[in-house]
């Protein structure tokens, strides 16, 4: 017992204990401190975007990034300040990192395509898009995939790298939208009367906007009718509740005018063979 503890005070094991217990008690220290300065910035970071009315799905992503970033760089200090090899550490795990990525490209390249959805915001929550080939409205934009709800409410999740890959049509990005319609009319109809009746019953909807002005031309002849096409400005909301009112309307009221509506027609003759009274 007498040896041990001699050895304990002796000169030399005595420094490097106490060297040790110092580094480990500014380690803590700078571990504690560290993360508390870390919080604190989040916090301050998180405030400044909300007040900024941020969106809600970026503000969490960029918080707990910036949260782990700083608790990392806060660990790898106070390791070094216990003298551990933090460099031969940060190589370890570089190429673990290195391996993973490999194995994982796919996700990646979702994680990477949904912060680029998340940071340039080509579509919000709520809004009706068109995207990798399917259209319904946006229920979430998460880190990694996508979630619509199609107009029969089906849920769609798609992957955030093909939803970046391919073009967005983002039916809710302005407040006014064009109805583009078509009627046809016979070629023996006036088509005078029948512009007038179109022309009629778009001024008289009241989800028909003034400005800009409804345009209606004659677009074209067809085999069977001459197609005038309506163009109606409406508010993005009321799209759908328009087309569906001047669609029967129109047929409606173009009927009353006089006007047919022509449709695709096909008269088949059949004749019979005298082959089998010449040969008798």
């Amino acid at each position: 017992m007498d040896s041990v503890k001699e050895y304990l005070l002796s000169e030399e094991l005595l420094p490097q204990l106490t060297d040790w217990v110092i580094n480990l008690v500014f380690a803590i220290v700078i571990y504690l401190v560290g993360k508390w300065i870390a919080a604190m910035l989040v916090r301050w970071l998180e405030r400044l975007m909300k007040s900024r009315e941020v969106d809600e799905t970026l503000v969490a992503f960029l918080t707990n990034l910036l949260y782990a970033i700083l608790l990392t760089a806060v660990i790898l200090a106070a390791l070094d300040q216990l003298g551990l090899p933090v460099t031969s550490l940060v190589a370890v795990v570089g190429a673990a990192g290195l391996a993973i990525g490999l194995a994982m490209k796919d996700s990646l390249g979702n994680f990477a395509s949904g912060i680029m959805l998340v940071l340039f915001r080509p579509f919000s929550k709520g809004d009706f898009i068109e995207a990798a080939g399917v259209s319904g409205t946006v229920e979430e934009v998460r880190i990694f995939n996508t979630v619509l709800v199609t107009p029969d409410n089906k849920q769609v999740v798609i992957p955030n790298g093909q939803v970046a890959a391919d073009p967005i049509v983002n039916y809710s990005a302005k407040d006014e939208r064009r109805v583009d319609m078509e009627f046809g009319v016979g070629y023996e109809d006036d088509l005078k009367t029948a512009r007038e009746v179109l022309e009629r019953i778009c001024r008289d909807h009241a989800l028909v906007l003034d400005e800009p002005a409804t345009k209606i031309f004659v677009k074209s002849l067809g085999d069977s009718s001459v197609n005038f096409a309506v163009r109606p400005w409406v508010k993005t909301a009321d799209y759908w509740t328009v087309w569906g009112d001047l669609l029967e309307t129109g047929k409606v009221e173009l009927e009353a005018a006089g006007c047919s509506i022509p449709f695709p027609q096909r008269d088949v003759h059949l004749f019979q063979s005298d082959t089998g009274s010449d040969s008798n």
